[in-house]
């Protein structure tokens, strides 16, 4: 798998597999996965040349931390990056209080926002003592956006609060050595452009915000990010996976069964790609890779047959006329980079 450099505004290196691995499934996201079935999957990624992994203290309540621990284990640490995130505390409690949401047979933690210097430097140091190495690569401020908070007042209040305290604990771990780059994780480009304005951010990983199904950050916030350097790792290429699937019964979108307008234009896409011999989910991963400013790529992945087949997507090589007439049926931004 190709590998590349990635320059920091700031000058430092960071080198980046072209897809990456989402650890979220580690942490029994919508389904329990065992121990033997996390580290094949694992195994799987790896093997097919994944080098880039991003979890969360989130993902499984510090579960999938951990199993990223067992994995790690007995790897040369030069030899992978590795990224999680701050804005949530895990704290012990009864099984009855576990607030764990979408991840199930998690640890006894409960989930307590917070965005303040001291949380944000607690955050990191329990993510490295769950993953049991002594540095991170890089370190993303977790949903700080309207779609976590509910409401836009909220998304605002959280960004107040963590760019009056936390930026600022990661801006040190950072000019300290301890991280390479700081960022944000979020699942709605707007936060990410007004952040880009308020503090000084190496790298965006954008969830399911440039797609095939969705270009809209090509008006203002991706041409932010070329200008300022601004790296972005793209994560939920499927958008929840209809990009993967088509336009079946069942197929979700944004985390939620799909609408028939967005399935009527997942089958006119489908329609294209089969035209030039092209499966949706090869176009799917293939077109952020596109832009410039995509460093890397991470679908999830819940079992090694998943990662095996997101990975052997990158074997096929798409020509630039299937983007061409994806455009002219007005099915794909008229500004989206085409060729690499």
């Amino acid at each position: 798998m190709k590998q590349s450099i990635f320059k920091t505004p700031k000058g430092r290196s960071i080198e980046f597999s072209e897809l990456g691995f989402g650890c979220a499934p580690l942490g029994n996201l919508y389904r329990a996965l065992s121990e033997t079935q996390a580290r094949q999957t694992l195994e799987a990624a790896w093997s097919s040349g994944i080098r880039y992994f991003d979890t969360a203290p989130q993902y499984g309540h510090g579960l999938s931390e951990m199993r990223m621990a067992d994995f790690l284990a007995n790897l040369p640490r030069d030899s992978y990056k590795i990224s999680s995130k701050v804005g949530r505390l895990l704290e012990p409690c009864a099984p009855n209080e576990v607030n764990s949401g979408a991840f199930i047979n998690t640890p006894n933690n409960k989930i307590v926002y917070d965005y303040s210097y001291e949380g944000v430097m607690r955050s990191f140091e329990a993510s490295l003592a769950r993953l049991k190495i002594d540095r991170l690569d890089i370190v993303y401020i977790h949903d700080v956006d309207v779609f976590t908070h509910g409401s836009q007042q909220e998304s605002d209040r959280r960004v107040d609060e963590v760019m009056e305290g936390g930026y600022r604990a990661l801006c040190e771990l950072r000019d300290n050595g301890n991280i390479a780059a700081i960022g944000v994780g979020v699942n709605e480009w707007q936060v990410c452009e007004k952040m880009a304005q308020l503090g000084d951010f190496d790298l965006f990983l954008l969830a399911g915000r440039y797609t095939l199904l969705e270009q809209e950050a090509l008006d203002s916030f991706l041409p932010l990010c070329e200008k300022q350097g601004i790296g972005i790792v793209l994560g939920g290429p499927f958008n929840s996976g209809i990009l993967a699937t088509g336009a079946i019964e069942g197929a979700m979108y944004n985390y939620e069964p799909a609408a028939e307008s967005t399935k009527d234009r997942v089958r006119a896409i489908e329609q294209v790609c089969h035209n030039h011999q092209v499966t949706l989910a090869q176009a799917a991963i293939a077109f952020p890779m596109l832009h410039p400013s995509v460093v890397s790529v991470i679908p999830g992945g819940q079992s090694s047959v998943e990662v095996i087949r997101n990975c052997a997507t990158l074997n096929h090589q798409i020509d630039v006329s299937l983007w061409q007439e994806l455009k002219a049926q007005g099915l794909l931004h008229p500004k989206a980079p085409v060729s690499s």
